[in-house]
């Protein structure tokens, strides 16, 4: 039965185009502060841009107009990049935004089609139906077995069962469908709705730092306690032994602002935003950032078979009719019998239908019967899917009282509630395992007789004749061998988590050679273990067949208790428990509902499950190159903070060799390094080979710290060591002043390279395609010789330009200082 039965028109689009300019789009609508100057604000409280402004004010009190100046620029500088990262941040999330907007079915010109949400416009003819978030206001014109949640609104937690004749046959928007389907035309959109009315807006929820955010806000902030109390002492220090505030004012901050690490924060909030916007063009879409931290440790997927592993395509493929001694393909000539069992399928069937199984019953009804008996019935009363194993039951009834009672569902369903002798129920068992083991989805097919409107509270009270069994072949997606594959050599377990019997399941697993399809637990023996033992069952089961939400939810906390990071995919209403509850909760982009899409972290928009392999691949990527950019700064920033620090506390020539117009050079040309290059990296070659990484509560390893530090301890000797080099040949404290800082320069551009990879070599990563490499490292070439040998800038910034043997010298240490951590690499590569 088509809606075309409901005699529904929908809007034209001239009349959508008068509609809109009358009440406007649908969006909620509420007064929300200016990003740009909320970015201004968060600006003006960066500890680094306070400092900058502080040595600033110093400078022009003191009358150093020059280095007073060049401060301020270093403030529009250091804002510009940080608006610049943010800008991009904020772009890529927008756009995520607008990627996730949910869509909405409406009947226009005719026919159905589907549109934005946003697009809706008063007087649409609206099809909602389960797991849909209802988009707009309406009034009921059609429903079967229609109920909604409404807690959004009301606040109670039970869903209310609507149709037309309720006196409230309403439904609003913000609120879910819980069952069934409806047709409604479109009241009221966006502010003018009962939730627009009240100002409830689901955008204006915070959303909560994730661990990874809340571990690096810390780092930063004890960064900055420390940075400040060295300042104190530094300065103490400074003011004792010269007496001029000022000037001891300007050393301590020079420090300060050597400590500061302000390029971590930036790096992170860059990398996790457009990592979630790459991972959108890939066609998956992440809900949550935290989601990008978890997706490199995932180590079980508990997916779906139909429409994940198989193609959602159901084919009536066979037909079986009680008392026959055949099972027949559909394409040949159809018997009387099997043609009726067809017919009475469909009817039990929804008659505006959406499932694959009962579009095909639909088409088939279509096929075998030229008469349509579908306008002439009216839907009297029906029973939900329900029941373990699940069922439903539909009530059609024509003008001349004719009621035709018919049932669908698992066929173990019907064997106790319809009259079967024992010996039928033997051959119905072993027909379904002949089936099964072809793996086709098997419905059994019953009819009831009833007299009175008083029906039975449940569907199993009636009894029923049991007609046949339909079967359906959903084959499996091409690519679903090669995906189990990529998961397996990632080190990652995959497990089937199905509501299809045993026999389907484990016919479709072994066609695709899925690893472990022999061995098998139904949801019902799932639920008689106790957590010890089903602790034990998940780690050697990889099949689940016959669950329901219980037993979905026993699996995932079993999984957890185990310590597994747990993916788990799914589309149905019934699957939010399980999404929410998983690390990690995959909704389905087409055949998904809304509220999965809502309880899930993700979404993979063409629901192929091999997105998950590069949804995984580029958050391992990620969380990889976030560490590297993190991890450069640590080790580049040990250098600037001795190199300032030691030759003031030793007392040594010249005790002041960096100023705060230094440092803040420095931290200028390292910034785009770590947050440019690093998110820019592509993925590493082995990265999808390795095990998953360990889910802790730890973002670095201590070795991977220590390896950090090390490399700073390192580069710092190496700039110290040119420092007395330069001293002990008696070189002008400008000469030795432009040479520690090329020694610096030198060693941040190595350690760039280096760097890229802590296990391939330098030689390796060359070939890595990442065009930001060579820029980079061209600017801050191209500014170093400007810095030098140029004589407006060289006698600011107090440099003396180099000879040829002072400058190799340099680069030389800079190189030394840097490059030994190829070895350590090297002996890696060969354990």
């Amino acid at each position: 039965m088509s809606i075309d039965n409901f005699e529904i028109t929908g809007l034209t689009d001239e009349q959508v185009l008068q509609s809109r300019a009358s009440y406007g789009q649908n969006k909620l609508v509420f007064e929300k502060e200016n990003r740009f100057l909320d970015a201004l604000r968060s600006l003006a409280k960066e500890p680094m841009v306070i400092l900058l402004l502080v040595a600033s004010v110093i400078y022009f009190a003191s009358g150093d107009y020059g280095d007073g100046i060049f401060l301020a620029i270093a403030i529009v500088m250091v804002a510009s990049i940080s608006l610049y990262q943010d800008s991009r941040s904020r772009d890529a999330l927008q756009k995520l935004k607008d990627f996730t907007q949910p869509h909405s079915k409406v009947y226009r010109n005719g026919e159905v089609i589907e549109i934005k949400s946003e697009e809706l416009v008063v007087g649409d003819s609206l099809i909602v139906d389960e797991g849909s978030t209802i988009p707009a206001d309406g009034t009921i014109i059609h429903s079967n077995d229609f109920s909604v949640n409404e807690s959004i609104l009301t606040g109670e937690s039970l869903s209310v069962y609507k149709d037309v004749t309720n006196d409230d046959s309403c439904i609003y928007l913000g609120t879910t469908v819980a069952s069934g389907l409806a047709i409604a035309t479109i009241t009221a959109i966006g502010n003018n709705t009962a939730l627009g009315k009240i100002g409830k807006s689901l955008e204006d929820i915070e959303s909560e730092k994730t661990p990874l955010e809340l571990q690096i806000g810390n780092f930063v902030k004890k960064m900055v306690f420390w940075g400040a109390m060295v300042f104190l002492v530094v300065w103490g220090i400074n003011y004792a032994q010269s007496l001029d505030l000022l000037d001891s004012l300007l050393k301590a901050l020079t420090l300060a602002m050597s400590i500061l690490p302000e390029e971590i924060p930036v790096a992170f909030t860059t990398f996790m935003a457009l990592g979630a916007w790459r991972l959108m063009k890939l066609g998956v879409v992440v809900k949550q950032m935290k989601t990008v931290e978890t997706l490199g440790s995932a180590t079980v997927i508990c997916t779906d078979k139909t429409g994940t592993i198989t193609q959602n395509k159901m084919s009536l493929a066979r037909v079986y009719v009680l008392g026959a001694e055949k099972i027949t393909n559909p394409e040949q000539e159809l018997s009387t019998e099997e043609k009726e069992l067809l017919r009475l399928a469909m009817w039990a069937s929804e008659p505006i239908p959406f499932d694959p199984m009962e579009l095909a019953l639909h088409e088939s009804y279509a096929q075998n019967f030229p008469l349509d008996e579908r306008p002439d019935y009216k839907m009297v009363h029906e029973y939900p899917l329900g029941g373990k194993p699940p069922m439903m039951t539909h009530l059609f009834e024509n003008s001349s009282g004719n009621r035709i009672i018919a049932a669908k569902g698992a066929p173990e369903a019907f064997l106790d509630i319809s009259n079967l002798t024992e010996v039928e129920k033997d051959v119905i068992s072993n027909t379904i395992i002949d089936l099964a083991r072809n793996g086709y989805r098997i419905l059994g097919v019953g009819e009831a007789e009833f007299d009175g409107d008083k029906y039975p509270k449940k569907q199993q009270q009636f009894t029923f004749s049991f007609k046949g069994l339909v079967a359906f072949y959903d084959p499996p997606k091409e690519n679903i061998a090669s995906v189990f594959e990529h998961f397996h050599e990632a080190g990652i377990t995959v497990k089937i988590v199905t509501g299809d019997n045993a026999e389907t399941t484990e016919a479709i697993a072994k066609q695709v050679n899925f690893r472990g399809y022999k061995k098998s637990i139904s949801g019902d023996d799932l639920m008689k273990l106790q957590d010890d033992e089903l602790q034990e069952c998940v780690k050697e089961t990889q099949i689940f067949t016959r669950m329901f939400p219980d037993a979905k939810m026993r699996i995932i906390n079993a999984l957890k208790a185990n310590n597994e990071v747990v993916v788990m995919t799914g589309d149905g209403v019934n699957d939010g428990p399980a999404l929410k509850a998983a690390h990690i909760g995959v909704a389905m982009g087409k055949k998904g509902t809304e509220i999965a899409k809502q309880a899930a972290s993700l979404i993979l928009v063409d629901d192929d499950l091999a997105k998950m392999v590069d949804a995984i691949a580029m958050g391992r990527k990620i969380y990889t190159n976030l560490k590297k950019a993190i991890q450069y700064v640590i080790s580049i920033h040990i250098p600037i903070i001795l190199t300032v620090f030691i030759p003031l506390a030793l007392g040594w020539l010249y005790p002041n060799i960096f100023t705060p117009v230094h440092v803040i050079l420095l931290e200028l040309i390292m910034g785009p390094t770590c947050s440019i290059i690093y998110e820019n990296e592509p993925m590493e070659k082995n990265t999808m080979i390795q095990k998953p990484r360990p889910f802790s509560k730890t973002f670095f390893s201590w070795r991977e710290l220590m390896t950090s530090v090390i490399q700073g301890l390192a580069i710092t000797a190496g700039t110290l060591t040119v420092y007395q080099l330069a001293v002990s040949n008696y070189f002008t404290e400008n000469t030795t002043r432009a040479m520690v800082f090329t020694t610096l320069i030198a060693a941040n551009i190595f350690l760039t390279l280096v760097n890229r990879s802590f296990y391939f070599s330098a030689l390796t990563t060359l070939k890595y395609k990442n065009n930001l490499v060579g820029l980079i490292i061209g600017i801050t070439v191209a500014l170093t010789g400007v810095l030098l040998y140029i004589d407006p800038f060289t006698a600011f910034f107090q440099f003396e330009s180099l000879t040829s043997d002072q400058l190799w010298t340099s680069i030389g240490i800079g190189f030394i200082s840097v490059i030994w951590y190829e070895l350590v690499k090297a002996i890696k590569r060969s354990r």
